[in-house]
């Protein structure tokens, strides 16, 4: 521990001496956490996290701490031949290989940092052949996911009992804000029921225990990049909506509860 303090220690005196940046580079347990003595994230001016699955070409650059800024802003990069490239729109990466048509399958608009982000909501809902339905949860917070299925089934009688559950953040994405909430419910709706979500819309709120569609932040930078996209049509909450101060051109539906939502997309 003291040596590891103590080489820290003479690496940020460097830096600070030369005015150069000095970037120690080192790996995580499968927890998440950084490997070794947590120490060095208390000497360091900012940790930063280099986040990707295997499986998909897309990296997030992403600050836990930052004595300098903000620990909102993330940076999106995709992995080629050439080695990382920037990417500059990554909502039309995101969705570039969305399927038409399709049930459960929801565009959501998120927020991180100040950035837009559309992204595909995933689910499959399907009768389970085990005596305890499984549930499933990647991108997303699992405790979550479950209080979602718990309101559609006490407020919008789905009968998700016996049913597994699996959801998902298409292309390697992590998303902790409440306002996909919305679309995490609409995807479960529309792969039940087998009714595709129209492939013109976009969904955001926050859902609450008795039903009700909360509103969030940054509603109007949302729907911007929504028209951006080319996106039509945006079912919003209502608290939202009746703070806006233009529509961007889309037809903007504003919803009360779990209910209504289901509703505005025909499921």
């Amino acid at each position: 521990m003291g040596q590891v303090r103590e080489c820290a220690a003479k690496m940020m005196f460097y830096a600070k001496r030369n005015a150069v940046p000095v970037f120690l580079i080192g790996h995580v347990t499968k927890e998440g956490a950084i490997a070794g003595p947590r120490v060095l994230e208390h000497i360091v001016d900012t940790v930063l996290y280099f986040e990707g699955d295997r499986g998909h070409p897309y990296r997030i650059l992403r600050a836990v701490k930052n004595r300098f800024g903000s620990t909102n802003e993330i940076g999106v990069f995709e992995m080629s031949d050439a080695g990382l490239k920037e990417v500059e729109n990554p909502s039309e990466l995101f969705l570039a290989e969305r399927p038409s048509g399709v049930a459960g399958s929801v565009v959501a608009a998120s927020i991180e940092g100040t950035r837009p982000l559309l992204v595909e909501i995933q689910a499959l809902v399907s009768q389970t052949t085990f005596g305890v339905p499984r549930r499933t949860a990647i991108g997303m917070d699992f405790q979550r996911v479950n209080l979602l299925v718990a309101v559609l089934e006490k407020l919008a009688g789905l009968q998700l009992g016996g049913m597994d559950i699996f959801t998902n953040v298409v292309g390697g994405l992590k998303l902790a804000e409440p306002a996909v909430d919305l679309a995490v419910v609409l995807a479960m709706a529309s792969s039940l029921r087998e009714v595709p979500v129209g492939p013109e819309v976009v969904v955001y709120g926050e859902v609450g225990l008795s039903g009700e569609i909360r509103a969030v932040s940054q509603a109007e930078l949302r729907l911007r990049e929504a028209a951006k996209i080319g996106f039509k049509k945006a079912v919003i909450p209502k608290g939202s909506a009746s703070r806006l101060r233009e529509n961007f051109g889309l037809e903007i539906v504003p919803v009360g509860d779990v209910r209504e939502a289901l509703g505005a997309v025909g499921v």
